[in-house]
């Protein structure tokens, strides 16, 4: 993953635009905070659309986007690409109230329960 602040300079415009977008399409305020597999969007021609994995943060919450960028004469396009389920979901926190019912089931069994949180997950 490329963190937010060592964006390579050829894709710095088109992901804060591709930002800006998602902001204003979702109605909330996301910070990049890092591109997962853009290593393709670099060796593109210009013209070319591309595809980037934008990791969005906003509070506690993070997502996972992937979106497909357009190049066009007066800026850019975008879309949402559809993707196959991923191992790892792309909220990285499970819905509101999950973690509290299974926590309480699993201490109902135990005498103790030990959380492990990995990049996000637990």
């Amino acid at each position: 993953m490329q963190l937010a602040n060592e964006i390579p300079e050829p894709l710095r415009e088109s992901t804060a635009a591709a930002l800006e977008w998602l902001n204003e399409s979702r109605e909330e305020t996301f910070e990049l905070t890092g591109l997962v597999d853009y290593e393709a969007a670099l060796s593109r021609s210009a013209a070319e659309s591309f595809e980037l994995g934008l990791v969005l943060c906003s509070g506690d919450i993070c997502d996972r986007v992937q979106v497909c960028i357009t190049p066009q004469a007066q800026g850019y396009r975008f879309n949402l690409v559809d993707e196959s389920p991923r191992t790892i979901p792309p909220l990285l926190d499970p819905p509101e109230g999950v973690r509290r019912s299974w926590l309480d089931d699993v201490l109902g069994k135990h005498e103790f329960v030990l959380l492990l949180f990995y990049r996000g997950l637990w």
